[in-house]
């Protein structure tokens, strides 16, 4: 009998995806990373290998007092207006290997109502 390890298979669902979804110049990769406590979105030019915009409710002043749904809310916000001042209109979602519900469709859809297109 094997047992089953939740953050095992996770790492596996998110290489799988990343075989297909790449983040480039004009259209970056906006990727989830989802913890008990803490939910962070960067967006990210693979092609140069580095972090464009971030934001994470561990950060002073994007979700202070909040926590679950409403964090992530404010988080999609901030990275979606983060990514307009730098300039990025369009990216690609990577959700991480996390299933599309609760906290990572809350970030997803804030940041599309903060004017995100993917």
């Amino acid at each position: 009998m094997s047992t089953v390890d939740r953050s095992k298979a996770r790492r596996r669902r998110h290489r799988r995806v990343r075989k297909s979804v790449t983040g480039t110049e004009a259209r970056p990769r906006l990727a989830v990373f989802r913890s008990a406590k803490h939910i962070s979105a960067q967006i990210i030019d693979d092609q140069l290998g580095r972090t464009v915009v971030a934001a994470s409710t561990e950060q002073s002043g994007v979700a202070d007092g909040v926590t679950g749904i409403a964090a992530a809310t404010e988080v999609g916000r901030v990275v979606a207006e983060r990514a307009r001042e730098a300039g990025i209109a369009t990216v690609v979602f990577d959700r991480g290997g996390y299933k599309y519900h609760g906290r990572v469709a809350a970030l997803a859809d804030a940041a599309r109502d903060a004017g995100l297109e993917f």
